[in-house]
């Protein structure tokens, strides 16, 4: 027993060349080493210790030995568990000595009060009973053994009888599922895009998995390299009906995603921390469980290769990290369903990953437009005048929004006699080029006399209810009783105590729900009387976590174990249990199907539930494509909607987190993404809000929003000198928006991400690999924005490529190094990299003028003067344009001193007869002397300029290349 002796049992030749034994590998070894002695004839001898071990092999190598060989040694070494390889035992809260023994697990506490003081020392109970290996996946019985079973509670008692099934659905996709096969559970009812059979192939899969016996566990690898990139053979397995845990080790210590939470870096502290998913009304704050539910990470391999892997769960969850590196899922219901893609790149892992979850939706064009709203408006009036200062200040901007104000008392599809003429304005502001969004909560009052939207709800049978009664559940929102003075000096909860009136919450699962949704929003747009028509271009759901300004329903909750269940997930206000600020978890609720489903464990879906009849109803009002923005989401959600950051602070602290959260969003298949520029919460400043602007003009989704009572924020109303940068810096935007549209078709048709971290583009760099301050869109633009207050510098990293200062076309000569750039407050560094060409359109104050104007292109050679890219155009507002084949596609080459335009899909034809006016060239070694056009092969006459700069930039002038025509470029 840890001990090895060496006995020289016959000694009677001395090797000339005085060998001696240097090193021992001890193979099985359970635990690390944590001391070792060497004594020759019990006098122990100077060991300097070199010991190394591998917890996953089970390996330990002692080193730097130095026994003779002929003569006897005793080496003893004693085990010990590293506290990175501990698993928590007791993850509620108030563990002690007792109550931890008391599960069997062991205990010792440390200096680091993160690490568990209870953790297991035995393995977990289950086992496979029996196993059928098959060519398209695994299909194996678990058994339980009772003597190890360590819960005792009636809710948390281990099932011993479950399924595993894995199917090898791609060669880059498989899933694993552990379910009760005797007694039916909640299953998630979100649809993935998963073959009818496996189509993968045993030559070509990129893994490989296996399955152990005893204790059991599940080990996925990748074929190529053998990273073992799935390890569950761990202590902490276990699966009862209201706590299901399940750990692995990791691959590496990089891991990004999880959400919705607001995090400090894009890749995860792994120094043990557990963070919560449950959708809540939860303004981004440091481990607070937020707006929406995404159980999705990739992970990076040291080697640089990717994987990414969801869980399909929607309970109540934590995840914790730890060094080991390792990860645990705890979710309190459903199953376990895991899929795995297997990239190998980054950018690859988010493609399979929305192969499987559904690709983005694809805005319209306008909504890359620069956007403005607030909470707080007193009037139409008010908006009106927004609207005029920002004409006045030539500050581009496509869409303005209303917040609740907008509606009377807060009722959904109401109109507030303060706003009677918001529907004039309306139809005003999109007479001249503009657009308007309209914000929706869910919640409908049940306190009204005459309130179509409650009374037809109440005829149609859509409103959540309780379980035994089937009467609707109510709680208090946002809509204000009638006929009450309200006082807005007084507190919220005072407020909420006072005026607010009982409200119901559609169940948007149910088919009678979605045709009432639509015909109420209908409604709105299509009002029999049309001076309460709202012409809206998009919609603002807002409060779909779902949201309520109490804990639970009226006359309070009935089920206190779903409410307070056995374990309660790391969330914010756990003492509350999951009833914070939320409806019952006993709502009753009904699948399309008719089954019925729990709000315990459909709560997380809701926003999900909602986001495409919105854009159904959206599509079916407006007759235009739009965009819907959900604060609420879930996997798949990406298909119907956008997505904002939420409630954050005018602070500085925001901006970098803004650009993890859209990182994240990326990850999860959400590209069109930002945060409420110059922050919702406090009163903004100055500075913050020239950063914030300058930042905020590189998000997909920008938007300036802030809340009631807090000081205008809008570019208008700051001064002459704000303006002036936010008009440069949103011209900027304009002028890209060409390029960002392509973009976002990317990821509608392929999957890519707008918002690319810099690691997606150049994963062979570490460095890149904790990049998160500064990003790219797509490929080719770097953006490196300054973030804190009174500076006029930013230290950006520049990987191994050539890239130009977009402001100067210069190449920096930057590679492979961190750099430390000019920032001048009006000034936000750009580069673009070197390869790429990207199409441009010279700005306006909207859109709708913007896409009349000529267009251009720049070329950006890389190191072999080579560059290429593409340009896709439609008529910017048509419903499945892509899908129809109603676009433009255009590829562009350029190789040494020729440029290619080739139109590659032509089904759509400008009435603007666009052309590229403007074509710049960066990178060019030599002087140009002359620049020809040909068209078929054929020189044409070109009134064109041209000139050479001293940069290496060649500019040429008027041009006249009309969109959707080939043409061939050639300098000389």
């Amino acid at each position: 027993q840890n001990v090895l002796q060496l006995t020289a049992t016959h000694s009677n030749y001395a090797d000339p060349n005085n060998l001696k034994f240097e090193e021992i590998k001890i193979l099985g070894l359970s635990q690390e080493i944590g001391s070792i002695s060497v004594s020759q004839n019990n006098v122990v001898q100077d060991y300097i210790p070199d010991i190394t071990y591998d917890p996953v092999t089970k390996v330990a190598v002692i080193k730097g030995l130095q026994l003779e060989l002929g003569r006897s040694y005793t080496i003893e070494w004693t085990l010990t568990m590293s506290v990175n390889e501990r698993f928590d035992c007791h993850p509620n809260v108030n563990a002690t000595k007792e109550t931890c023994e008391q599960l069997g697990c062991s205990w010792e506490e440390t200096e680091n009060l993160d690490v568990p003081s209870c953790y297991y020392s035995s393995s977990n109970p289950y086992f496979i009973e029996n196993i059928d290996y098959s060519s398209t996946g695994i299909v194996a019985t678990l058994g339980l053994d009772n003597t190890k079973v360590r819960a005792n509670e009636p809710y948390t008692t281990p099932i011993s009888t479950l399924r595993l099934e894995v199917k090898y659905h791609l060669n880059n996709m498989l899933q694993f599922k552990i379910y009760d096969y005797q007694n039916a559970r909640y299953e998630v009812p979100v649809p993935l895009n998963l073959p009818s059979s496996p189509s993968s192939s045993s030559q070509d899969r990129l893994y490989d998995v296996s399955v152990q016996t005893k204790p059991f566990g599940i080990q996925v690898r990748r074929r190529s390299t053998g990273t073992v990139i799935w390890n569950s053979a761990l202590p902490t397995f276990t699966f009862s009906d209201m706590f299901i845990q399940i750990s692995t080790r990791l691959a590496s210590q990089y891991i990004y995603g999880f959400g919705e939470t607001e995090h400090p870096t894009f890749r995860h502290n792994m120094s043990w921390h557990t963070w919560g998913m449950f959708t809540r009304d939860q303004p981004p704050t440091y481990k607070l469980n937020s707006y929406g539910f995404q159980p999705f990470y990739m992970g990076l391999e040291d080697d640089s290769n990717a994987h990414g892997v969801l869980l399909l769960n929607s309970n109540a969850m934590d995840v914790t990290f730890q060094p080991t590196p390792a990860l645990t899922y705890r979710t309190i219901g459903g199953i376990l369903d895991f899929y795995m893609v297997l990239g190998p790149t980054p950018e690859l892992v988010v493609q399979e990953y929305t192969e499987l979850i559904g690709r983005p939706v694809m805005p319209a064009y306008w909504s890359l437009g620069f956007q403005l709203c607030r909470y707080g408006y007193a009037n139409d009036s008010e908006v009106a005048q927004l609207v005029e200062e920002m004409k006045e200040a030539q500050i581009p901007y496509d869409v303005q929004y209303v917040d609740i104000d907008y509606m009377e008392r807060n009722l959904d599809f109401t109109l507030s006699p303060r706003f009677a003429g918001l529907p004039a304005l309306i139809n005003k502001i999109k007479s001249e080029g503009m657009r308007f969004i309209i914000i929706l909560d869910p919640a409908i009052s049940g306190n009204e006399t005459d309130y179509p939207a409650f009374t037809r709800g109440v005829a149609d049978d859509i409103f959540v209810q309780w379980p035994d009664t089937k009467e609707i559940l109510y709680s208090k929102v946002w809509s204000f009783l009638p006929n009450v003075q309200i006082n807005e000096s007084l507190p919220h909860e005072d407020q909420v105590e006072n005026y607010v009136s009982h409200c119901a919450f559609p169940d948007f699962f149910r088919n009678s729900t979605v045709e009432w949704y639509k015909r109420e929003i209908l409604e709105v747009y299509d009002n029999p009387d049309p001076s309460k028509s709202l012409k809206f271009d998009g919609l603002w759901t807002d409060m779909n976590e779902p949201a309520a300004f109490m804990n639970g329903a009226m006359g309070g909750c009935r089920n206190e174990l779903l409410n307070n269940p056995p374990y309660m997930p790391h969330l914010g206000y756990r003492s509350v249990g999951l009833i914070h600020k939320t409806p019952c978890m006993e709502g009753l609720h009904y699948l399309p199907d008719g089954t019925p489903a729990r709000h315990y464990d459909v709560h997380s879906l809701y926003g999900w539930s909602q986001a495409r009849p919105s854009l159904e109803a959206l599509h079916g009002a407006t007759k235009e494509r739009g965009i819907i923005i959900s604060r609420s989401t879930y996997p798949s959600s990406g298909r119907w909607v956008g997505h904002w950051l939420g409630d954050n602070k005018a602070a500085w602290d925001q901006l970098h987190k803004s650009i993890i959260g859209m990182m994240e969003f990326s990850l999860f298949g959400i590209s069109y993404t930002g945060a409420d520029i110059c922050g919702f919460f406090n009163n903004s400043e100055y500075e913050l809000c020239v950063r914030w602007m300058e930042l905020g003009s590189f998000y997909p989704y920008s938007r300036n929003h802030n809340e009631k009572g807090t000081r205008r924020q809008d570019p208008a109303s700051w001064g002459p000198e704000f303006a002036e940068i936010s008009r440069n810096v949103l011209s900027i935007r304009y002028t890209l928006l060409p390029y960002l549209y392509t973009l976002l078709h990317d990821a509608h048709a392929y999957g890519s991400t707008v918002v690319r971290p810099v690691l997606h583009e150049f994963v062979g760099d570490r460095n890149t690999w904790d990049v998160d301050e500064q990003f790219l869109w797509g490929p080719a633009l770097l953006i490196s924005p300054v973030m804190k207050l009174n500076d006029r510098s930013v230290i950006a990293y520049f990987p191994d490529a050539r890239w130009y200062d977009y402001h100067t076309d210069t190449d920096t000569g930057f590679r492979g190094q961190f750099q430390n750039l000019s920032a001048p407050l009006e000034h936000i560094n750009l580069h673009i990299r070197g390869g790429y060409i990207l199409p441009w359109q010279r700005p306006a104050n909207t859109t709708a003028y913007s896409r009349r104007n000529p267009m251009g292109l720049t070329v950006a050679l890389d190191d072999d003067l080579l560059a290429e890219g593409h340009l896709y155009w439609d008529d910017g507002v048509r419903i499945d344009a892509y899908e129809d084949g109603v676009y433009l596609l255009t590829s562009f080459t350029a190789r040494q001193n020729v440029l290619e335009i080739t139109v590659t899909h032509q089904n759509y034809t400008d009435p603007n007869n666009l052309i590229f006016s403007d074509i710049k060239v960066l990178g060019v070694p030599s002087n140009v002397t002359q620049v020809t056009v040909a068209q078929s092969g054929g020189a044409i006459s070109s009134n064109h300029g041209f000139q050479y700069h001293s940069n290496q930039l060649l500019e040429i002038t008027n041009l006249q290349l009309q969109l959707g025509q080939n043409y061939t470029l050639q300098w000389s």
